[in-house]
């Protein structure tokens, strides 16, 4: 299968949706119009599908090899990677300060759909650098950020996060690396990492780690870690390279999937490292890495079910298997092709329609990171607020429902798919990893509802209400191909408050109640949101059919988004269901009798 960036679907959300040109006099969008980021993606989605793409089924058979410490990944990848560099794509988001382009990153995250879509574990190496650049340039001092960042920002310099340890993987008040100050500004770290992605190869000249470690004499728990830069070669104040420091890669994982992107266990002994931020603020500071990376897994787990669903209607297509329920389509061939079988159209506009609603949320969600620089302090505060809210959502759902798709493209494919010819299976094995990395789904939904809900006294919350609530009541008179979505999206909402509401009064008494609840509640916002991102594209599709187009492009939008409002939205009544069943049936059972 030949893989396609979704340019049309992305422009449409930027353009006509969103309508980013309304924000030129924004930080960040002075340069920027609907015609520039036309281009933009045009060329992206040419470099996805030209140069990443057909690497990406040779990587996951070929894997990466590690030999006596020394990483090299499969064959061509490290040409495709230099490809990228010098093309300029890693710093399409980056700090004009640190040599980046300086594009919004709502731009940033279309380009990184198609990335992602094309081989999701080539991306994972530009996508780990640009979380721990985001980590040292929110926090670090600015000798450190002058020193690392230029190179970091345009890729030529790789990055990783270092959180994981053998004995704590969620638990890292746990961790055991330990650091040693020199009395000069440097520490020695000591200590060893697990399951580092893109923690060593041979695509750059230089791998800078952001290390979680501990102090010497720091107290136990999370209060006691810090955050540290240490890179595997030591930088000399000319800028150069200087020598290798005292770490190294000594194995890596054998997966299951994402077979191309080198899942390393580092040892760290003594290595020279450089503290990022304040002392004993670890955890704050690696955040900044870890909701980057968190937003960054929510876009690629639907980014793969993006590339599934395209393989799966390929096959679908080409595949004749029996005939129509309502007569011969194909009546001078042996059989239909199995496009005309209700239950395959079925899967088929489930993945069409969560990957179309998904792809929205993850660029509506972008907009609110842009948002967040606004010189309006009202706006720039909703904006960090719904970056709280929504990114734990984004992450579980749409990997959850990634993965969902990819299962669903395997299906289409039938035996085919479960062969190796075929890629149904690589998608299916490289999403499955989205679920669990940056934090499981089910840690990202207590996240949601232990943290993110009563935040502020929930504001964020309530203005997300207050937002949907407007929405609804200025289209209250919209036409009749609208109104289902306007009404399934009020619908949606009420439920979602109603749970809320349930956990205010039922998580605070009981706390596993909040627990049981937190998927169902997940699942439910989630679905609530793609039905607010169904329904904006639904009033911007219907616009344009109003108007006279023939292009056949808006009609199977508001077509797909049919699926979705009746076929997909009723499942928030099952949802709001389970959850106020609360706790007792999972919790009263003995741990003996499972």
């Amino acid at each position: 299968m030949a893989y396609k960036a979704p340019v049309r679907d992305l422009t449409f959300i930027l353009n006509e949706v969103l309508e980013i040109d309304r924000y030129s006099n924004s930080p960040g969008f002075q340069d920027v119009s609907s015609d520039l980021v036309q281009q933009l993606l045009e060329e992206g989605a040419k470099f996805a599908e030209e140069v990443i793409a057909p690497i990406n089924h040779s990587g996951d058979k070929e894997g990466c090899h590690w030999d006596n410490g020394v990483v090299t990944g499969p064959k061509g990848w490290k040409e495709a990677y230099h490809a990228m560099v010098e093309a300029g794509w890693p710093a399409l988001s980056a700090d004009p300060a640190y040599g980046g382009q300086g594009m919004p990153a709502v731009v940033g995250m279309a380009f990184g759909q198609f990335t992602a879509g094309a081989s999701a574990a080539f991306s994972m190496y530009p996508g780990l650098t640009a979380g721990a650049y985001a980590g040292i340039h929110a926090n670090a001092s600015e000798e450190l950020k002058t020193k690392y960042l230029p190179k970091m920002a345009t890729g030529e310099w790789g990055g990783t996060m270092n959180l994981t340890e053998p004995q704590c993987g969620t638990d890292l008040g746990m961790v055991r690396t330990k650091a040693v100050p020199q009395g000069d500004g440097s520490y020695k770290i000591t200590g060893q990492k697990i399951w580092i992605s893109a923690g060593e190869h041979d695509f750059t000249d230089n791998i800078i780690h952001t290390v979680l470690a501990r102090v010497e004499g720091a107290p136990a728990g999370i209060k006691g870690l810090s955050l540290f830069l240490v890179p595997k070669f030591l930088v000399n104040e000319d800028g150069s390279i200087g020598e290798r420091n005292a770490l190294m890669c000594t194995g890596l994982e054998h997966k299951m999937g994402i077979h191309g992107n080198a899942t390393a266990v580092m040892q760290y002994d003594g290595a020279t490292g450089w503290l990022i931020g304040e002392e004993g603020r670890g955890m704050n500071n690696m955040f900044v890495v870890m909701n980057d990376a968190r937003l960054g897994t929510g876009l690629q787990g639907l980014a793969i079910g993006a590339a599934a669903y395209q393989a799966a209607v390929e096959f679908a297509k080409d595949r004749i298997q029996g005939r129509s329920l309502t007569g011969p389509k194909n009546p001078d061939g042996p059989a239909d092709s199995i496009m005309v079988h209700p239950d395959v159209r079925r899967m088929l506009l489930e993945a069409k329609a969560f990957v179309e609603g998904g792809q929205a949320f993850v660029l509506w969600t972008a907009l609110q990171a842009d948002l967040e620089k606004s010189d309006d302090a009202a706006t720039a505060q909703k904006a960090k607020d719904y970056m709280g809210l929504l990114t734990p959502v984004l992450k579980a759902y749409l990997t959850d429902k990634g993965f969902h798709v990819a299962s669903l493209g395997m299906q289409v494919h039938g035996g085919s798919g479960y062969t190796e010819h075929f890629q149904a299976s690589q998608y299916l094995r490289d999403a499955r990893i989205t679920m669990i990395y940056e934090g499981t789904n089910g840690i990202q939904a207590l996240d949601l509802v232990g943290r993110k809900l009563p935040g502020n006294g929930g504001r964020a919350i309530m203005s997300w209400f207050a937002d949907i609530d407007a929405f609804v009541a200025e289209n209250a008179g919209a036409g009749t191909a609208v109104k289902p979505f306007v009404d399934g999206l009020a619908d949606a909402k009420t439920k979602l408050q109603e749970a809320t509401m349930w956990l205010m009064q039922n998580g605070m008494q009981n706390p596993d109640n909040a627990g049981a609840a937190s998927t169902d509640y997940l699942n439910l916002f989630g679905l609530t949101a793609l039905a607010y991102m169904w329904a904006q594209m639904a009033k911007a599709a219907q616009a344009k059919v109003d108007e006279g187009t023939t292009d056949p492009f808006y009609v199977t939008k508001l077509q797909t988004g049919r699926y979705f409002v009746e076929r997909i939205l009723p499942d928030a009544q099952g949802h709001l269901v389970k959850l106020k069943t609360g706790a007792d049936v999972l919790m009263q059972m003995p741990a003996e009798a499972f």
